[in-house]
């Protein structure tokens, strides 16, 4: 029976970034993928954006990663956050913090295409995909799993599995994680638009009354739109011409970019959160949407699981070198701990966020103004904002500030 120290379950952005952590610090690691790498094409009008926060950007530098990222990556130089029909707002701006963006809008398929690389030249990762694991069963000192990988089920043993499966997280379930679920009965409907005017590396969040509307800048003078609507109009929202979208649209965002010009192909997700109970089980650790699966104001989703392989990844390296087990319950609630008090304020954050502007409170639209004028104008409550917007508050890992493990 083969051996590893570490099995990460999940090929997706963040299991792919802590592939690449723990390569190369001596550990045996084993990765397991569902599915195969798609083929990647050309750059193409449709491509779907992720937003990375700076923090994010250092933990792919710590990475080695961000150097193949920035060719093609938009800078986010401000980010202006506004209340439909009200007149409050407030303005971020990387000058603020000295910074030279307060983050980036990369397309999925270039980060997907650069991890698949990444990980595919590590020569002490044994990748299993098309794989699953179907079975797992604790033993003495380690954890027995066992893989399907197409040419019959392979049983193998390690330390320690991570969890990088998904909001869906098969082994959140099997390991009797329970979750806190809820339905926001919203839908974002993503797609990218063309202006009639540049839009100078600003980055909007426009709240309406049926959800935010967040506009950001992309290459090629293109922004990436995430509109969030009551699921009961998506449908209706969905089946418009690309004329009547963007006249909807454009009714919506105003005028900040002048008239919108051209609109891509559409995608539509339902939006619910989910939090679970615990990011740690028996010789289980969970990262990204297997613990998180945030509501998409204020795009912290990856950025939070970035968080958590720069945190693991810490975790793990330095118990290995101390010489103790990575997978003991000791090790693991150092990793719990730590990522407890980030997991708890971003999604505080962001469900607050999305609660409040939604809310059919009377009076409560002139309320929600004075407080963002407020907060415009409080420098140290507006920088506690920015930092935790850019991934930058609390306790920060070696790969969040850039440095390797």
């Amino acid at each position: 029976m083969k051996h590893y120290d570490v099995i990460i379950v999940g090929g997706g952005m963040v299991g792919a970034c802590l592939v690449r952590a723990l390569s190369g610090q001596g550990l045996r690691i084993a990765s397991v993928e569902a599915v195969r790498p798609e083929r990647r094409g050309e750059s193409g009008y449709d491509d779907r954006a992720i937003a990375l926060a700076y923090g994010t950007r250092r933990i792919l530098e710590g990475l080695n990663l961000w150097h193949d990222l920035a060719a093609g990556a938009t800078p986010i130089h401000r980010i202006h956050v506004s209340d439909r029909g009200h007149f409050g707002a407030v303005r971020m701006d990387r000058a603020e913090e000295g910074l030279p963006a307060i983050g980036y809008v990369v397309p999925a398929r270039v980060i997907g295409q650069v991890l698949t690389e990444a990980v595919s030249r590590l020569e002490d990762v044994d990748s299993y995909c098309p794989a699953s694991v179907t079975a797992t069963a604790q033993a003495v000192d380690c954890v027995q799993a066992v893989i399907e990988a197409g040419e019959g089920p392979i049983t193998v043993s390690a330390q320690l599995v991570v969890a990088a499966d998904g909001a869906d997280s098969v082994l959140r379930e099997r390991a009797g994680i329970e979750s806190l679920q809820t339905d926001y009965g919203q839908t974002a409907i993503v797609t990218n638009v063309t202006p009639q005017q540049p839009h100078h590396n600003i980055a909007y969040e426009r709240f309406t009354d049926s959800g935010p509307l967040a506009v950001l800048p992309m290459s090629d003078g293109r922004c990436a739109v995430v509109w969030t609507v009551a699921s009961g109009q998506a449908d209706a929202i969905m089946a418009l011409d690309d004329a009547s979208f963007l006249v909807q649209l454009q009714e919506r965002f105003g005028q900040r970019m002048g008239r919108l010009l051209r609109v891509g192909r559409r995608q539509a997700w339902p939006l619910r959160l989910l939090s679970a109970r615990r990011s740690v089980g028996q010789r289980l650790a969970l990262v990204g949407n297997a613990i998180h699966t945030l509501h998409p104001i204020a795009g912290q989703g990856f950025n939070l699981g970035a968080r958590d392989v720069a945190v693991l990844a810490e975790v793990l390296v330095d118990a290995v070198r101390a010489g103790e087990d990575p997978g003991s319950s000791k090790v693991l609630a150092r990793y719990a701990g730590w990522r407890r008090r980030d997991h708890a304020s971003v999604t505080v954050f962001t469900d607050g966020l999305a609660r409040l502007f939604t809310l059919p409170v009377p009076g409560l639209g002139l309320a929600r103004s004075a407080g963002m004028v407020a907060l415009d104008l409080l420098p140290p409550a507006k920088r506690l904002l920015t930092r935790l917007t850019m991934g930058r508050a609390g306790r920060m890992a070696r790969l969040s500030r850039g440095l390797p493990l």
